[in-house]
């Protein structure tokens, strides 16, 4: 771990780290740093986030002790309905294009964030990503790999093609790669706050961008929209107290993951071992059954989030477990009734306030469409919709897509800890099997990140992705049961990167983690050790 007495950041690409930590020692808040470092993500892990996307953050203030989550997820455009798609010849959701765009939630998110908590002036915050877009940056390894994955994509796109691509090539490792098209459209958001965003120059922009492609986004689906703060949901395991944010997002699976789990004493199996592994894969297939049923924007649908979290549903949906053999189906619940690519950062504070905040364009650079002029994409977060008139997850006008991406944080007496995990449907099934690491096995929050983990992208049947780290005798007994194993390689970036921190309200000591998954670090925030006054007399 990273440990010190000042803020610490953690971020998947180290020059987000160190602005954030550089925005700490310059007097800023935990929100000034994060939204720093978010920012500069977004020029140098283009494809994974950006102005383009949708946020989410959890905030916890050290001297309140109070939680505050922000749901930053756009709507869907007022005129993409059903009958539109269908219309043009959609039976499913578009998985990219104009149609899988929802309105980016992102930068109404950084907006509201330090309204209510920076302290630094606004305009400062995007000083770092600026210049890395306009002076540029050497690429660094994974994110070399995924922007090579992505030439399908970029070559599609004319506008995009220019910028990312260098004759039809994505650069390569340590090469210095510029965006002076996002370094203009950081400088009008630093100027002009959200309004240039959703009302201005770049607001006309993407109107422009998406009517010439058909689009049905419309100056009003930008300029209503808000972010949503929220009401942080929570279960206790085995002392712990767990939070994520409520739907529409997958934290609820979080949750019931680990109230399932609760329910068999894993403190007692080997860390990693076969009977902890079938546990939380069959947990995971029963938790995510419930997900795909029930999640969905509960401004429109009823979720029942409180009987999804229920310990007498968990203790009735841990009896379908059997010990000795993999349930290759799993049907979701009924619980009581009641009243692709993305970044994640983690950021505490001097003073121990730590913000779990994670952004994303969904799928590798988003929908595929790039922004005319401004250098950034649009998600296509939209593509998790359905067109099923009967699911609550169906498209509507002005709806939230069901979204992947969740921060956590959890907590118990002195300490603090904020985190998450990075993948699409991995990541409340890696949430869980990272709060398993802690609190059944011990394990330090870098230990936690780096420990084997399985992940199952679909739902449904036995088969699922695990590292190889997980000994080979493990991984039979697991076969041997009928679990049916795509084995990854070492530290597999299907199973997910994280970043971690913890403010330890005893000692006012901080700890940092970052994954070896992705190309991360957490930096601390440097002490003021060359300032006035500090250095030693001179030798006569």
């Amino acid at each position: 771990m990273v440990i010190s007495d000042r803020g610490i950041v953690a971020a998947s690409q180290t020059l987000a780290s160190q602005a954030g930590a550089q925005v700490l020692a310059r007097g800023g808040s935990a929100i000034d740093a994060a939204i720093a470092a978010d920012a500069v993500l977004g020029v140098v892990e283009p494809m994974s986030c950006g102005m383009g996307g949708d946020l989410f953050a959890l905030y916890w203030d050290a001297r309140t002790g109070k939680l505050t989550g922000l749901n930053a997820s756009g709507w869907s455009p007022q005129a993409l309905t059903p009958e539109f798609l269908r219309a043009q010849g959609h039976t499913s959701m578009p998985q990219a294009g104009i149609h899988s765009v929802t309105v980016p939630g992102c930068v109404n998110g950084w907006n509201k964030l330090h309204q209510r908590f920076g302290r630094l002036p606004w305009g400062e915050l995007f000083q770092p990503a600026a210049y890395y877009a306009e002076h540029g940056f050497p690429v660094t390894e994974l994110i070399q790999a995924g922007w090579r994955n992505s030439l399908n994509t970029l070559n599609a796109d004319e506008n995009a093609r220019r910028v990312f691509l260098r004759d039809g090539s994505a650069p390569e490792v340590g090469e210095m790669f510029r965006n002076p098209q996002l370094a203009g459209a950081l400088k009008l958001v630093a100027a002009g706050g959200a309004e240039a965003f959703y009302r201005g120059p770049i607001a006309k922009a993407i109107l422009r961008t998406s009517d010439r492609l058909g689009g049905t986004l419309a100056a009003a689906d930008l300029s209503e929209f808000n972010a949503e703060w929220v009401d942080p949901v929570s279960t206790e395991y085995r002392g712990w107290k767990v939070y994520e944010l409520p739907p529409n997002g997958q934290g609820v699976a979080a949750l019931e993951m680990l109230n399932i789990m609760s329910n068999f004493p894993l403190f007692n199996y080997p860390a990693r071992g076969v009977e902890e592994l079938h546990i939380q894969i069959e947990a995971q297939k029963l938790a995510y059954a419930d997900l795909a049923r029930y999640v969905a924007d509960p401004r429109f649908s009823r979720v029942p989030v409180e009987g999804l979290l229920a310990a007498a549903y968990a203790r009735q949906r841990s009896e379908l477990i059997r010990m000795d053999a993999a349930r290759c189906t799993a049907e979701p619940g009924n619980p009581p009734p009641t009243a692709g690519d993305t970044i994640y950062l983690s950021v505490v504070d001097r003073d121990g306030n730590i913000v779990s905040l994670i952004q994303s364009l969904y799928l590798s650079f988003g929908s595929g469409v790039m922004v005319e002029g401004y250098g950034f994409h649009l998600h296509n977060r939209g593509a998790l919709f359905t067109l099923d008139p009967q699911h609550p997850n169906v498209l509507a006008p002005r709806k939230r897509p069901f979204h992947t991406i969740i921060p956590a944080f959890m907590e118990k007496d002195n300490v603090h800890i904020g985190f998450g995990i990075m993948g699409g449907f991995n990541q409340a099934q890696a949430h869980a099997q990272f709060v398993g690491n802690v609190v059944d096995h011990g394990m330090n929050i870098q230990a936690a990140l780096e420990a084997p983990r399985f992940t199952k992208l679909n739902f449904g049947g036995c088969d699922l992705m695990i590292e190889n780290r997980v000994p080979p005798e493990v991984r039979e007994a697991l076969q041997a049961r009928g679990h049916r194993l795509q084995v990854l390689g070492d530290f597999a970036t299907d199973v997910g990167g994280g970043q971690a921190v913890i403010h330890d309200s005893r000692t006012g000591v901080h700890y940092g983690a970052s994954s070896p998954r992705k190309d991360g670090a957490a930096v601390p925030e440097p002490h003021p050790y060359f300032a006035p006054g500090s250095r030693p007399a001179a030798r006569k």
